[in-house]
Formats: structure tokens, sequence, C-alpha cells
């Protein structure tokens, strides 16, 4: 599995970064979220991530304010 995230289209909410820490972080240079050791192709930042990361990721998603980001 693996997470996709349209960085551009971020709007800073925080709820990322509240619920799972371990893969986001605000910048504090734009206000958007970083998705945390992903690689960005185009404009879109995919990271791949462990089973046991699947029920936090699905709540950041679920809770995404402009659903940007996704699980593939």
């Amino acid at each position: 599995m693996y997470i996709s995230y349209q960085r551009q289209k971020c709007i800073g909410c925080n709820y990322c970064a509240e619920v799972d820490p371990a893969h986001w972080v605000m910048s504090k240079k734009d206000g958007k979220s970083n998705l945390i050791g992903s690689k960005e192709n185009k404009a879109l930042y995919t990271l791949k991530i462990l089973p046991e990361d699947e029920e936090k990721t699905l709540n950041v998603i679920k809770n995404c304010p402009v659903k940007v980001i996704r699980l593939h």
C-alpha cells in the first residue's frame, strides 16, 4: 500500500500532522503539510506504508477537507 498526496492543493488545516505525526509534518515555510519520506513525481508525493499504519491513514484521508490524500 502507498499514500499519494497532492501537496499544491493542501490548505494547511494541520489535521494529518495531528493525527499521524509519524507520516506528516507542517511546513514552517508555507504552512502546508509534508509527507515525511515521500518521493515527488510531477507534483504528486508518494510513500509506501505498512499495514499497521492503514487505520490512521484512512482517518486522515476521511477528514482531509480538500481530499488531496489517497490510499492505493
